[in-house]
């Protein structure tokens, strides 16, 4: 297939976020691993710049928590997020001058081959019209050599020249209907007013008063692209998301006194400003993240490979048979208990919240601190 070559390049990216996982630099990976399929617009039609608008989106849920951890401190990080974010709203511009309703190819131009297309599309004989001359080079990036400078515009003209290799990689897209969509359906939208998307950082300001009176918001649970949207649920426990795959991912925001059942195989579920908030899950293939919440219960059936616990106050987390095997990684949080099955019954184990740390006269050693009560 001619998409086979870019595909594979897209599945390699994904794969390094994953084996990559410890890296400072993993909300950075996380951003290009989400957005990178949006070179398969090609494939896409009737509407391909939404869809690269929606990959843009997915990135800059990742790079706000860039710019949230580096932005008074190494402003090269900050310089990273724009140039990057600028590829693609670069794409979006590119795609509405010339292919609004989808790729347009010249009639008269030869017989697409694998081999045969990147001289295509170097020469510039096989579209109509012709591409523009590509955008002046962003901020500088994080690496500070002239070398990793060249090397990203190489790579970015590169990817870009292959983008008419094929169709496979829209494969693992899941249609969204009309009656899914807020923006067509109007009884959706007669529910309430809209709601601040997923994809955007929802951490609140520190600097904002606590006692600060709070919007009202309708409740949301729907698909968008492929990422399903659980927000301001309360007091519902019976909040059901079936018919998964496994490129979706779940998001959950500000949901109080709730349960929500996940079945099915999905590639991550986050947390965010929960309380009191119970999450049954099948299994997930990627990660699990809990953050600034309070009172959440998980139970696991199936496998997940890591639980991630950031600035949470009380987290009991159900292991299943099949995932004992799970790493539990902890930052900023308290009151975290880890549930083993064991004779039919659960057996509870605390997450150490205090830690020792030693000089052995070559290196600093750290292990839990152990409390007697």
């Amino acid at each position: 297939m001619l998409l086979k070559p870019i595909s594979e390049k897209i599945q390699e990216i994904q794969n390094f976020r994953e084996r990559n996982r410890g890296s400072k630099m993993f909300n950075h990976l996380s951003a290009v691993s989400e957005s990178i399929p949006a070179l398969g617009w090609i494939a896409v039609s009737p509407k391909p710049g939404p869809y690269v608008k929606e990959m843009n989106d997915a990135a800059t849920f990742y790079t706000n928590r860039v710019l949230k951890d580096y932005k008074n401190s190494d402003t090269r990080h900050v310089d990273w997020v724009k140039s990057y974010l600028n590829i693609w709203s670069e794409l979006q511009a590119y795609i509405k001058e010339h292919h609004t309703t989808g790729l347009t190819w010249s009639k008269t131009g030869p017989v697409a081959s694998p081999m045969s297309m990147r001289s295509v599309l170097t020469s510039g004989s096989c579209l109509s019209p012709p591409p523009p001359p590509p955008p002046p080079p962003g901020p500088p990036p994080i690496f500070d050599t002239d070398t990793a400078k060249d090397e990203g515009t190489a790579s970015r003209s590169a990817l870009f020249a292959q983008l008419n290799q094929g169709e496979a990689i829209t494969k693992g897209l899941r249609h969204v209907s009309d009656d899914q969509k807020t923006h067509k359906n109007p009884s959706l939208r007669a529910q309430g007013p809209p709601v601040r998307s997923p994809t955007k950082s929802h951490t609140p300001n520190p600097t904002s008063p606590k006692n600060s009176p709070q919007q009202n918001h309708a409740p949301v649970l729907e698909l968008e692209g492929k990422k399903w949207r659980v927000e301001y649920q309360e007091d519902k426990n019976d909040l059901v998301i079936s018919n998964t795959e496994l490129k979706q991912v779940a998001y959950i925001f500000k949901c109080n006194k709730s349960t929500l059942q996940i079945k099915g195989k999905i590639n991550s579920i986050t947390v965010d400003n929960c309380k009191k908030f119970g999450l049954v899950f099948d299994n997930v293939v990627g990660i699990v993240e809990v953050i600034n919440s309070r009172d959440i219960q998980i139970q696991v059936m199936g496998k997940v490979p890591t639980i991630s616990i950031n600035k949470t106050e009380g987290c009991h987390i159900y292991l299943s048979e099949e995932s004992l095997d799970c790493e539990i990684v902890s930052a900023k949080s308290s009151e975290m208990n880890i549930l083993i099955p064991q004779d039919g019954d659960y057996k509870e184990f605390p997450v150490p919240e205090q830690f020792k740390t030693a000089w052995d006269g070559s290196k600093l050693v750290t292990e839990p601190a152990e409390i007697v009560g």
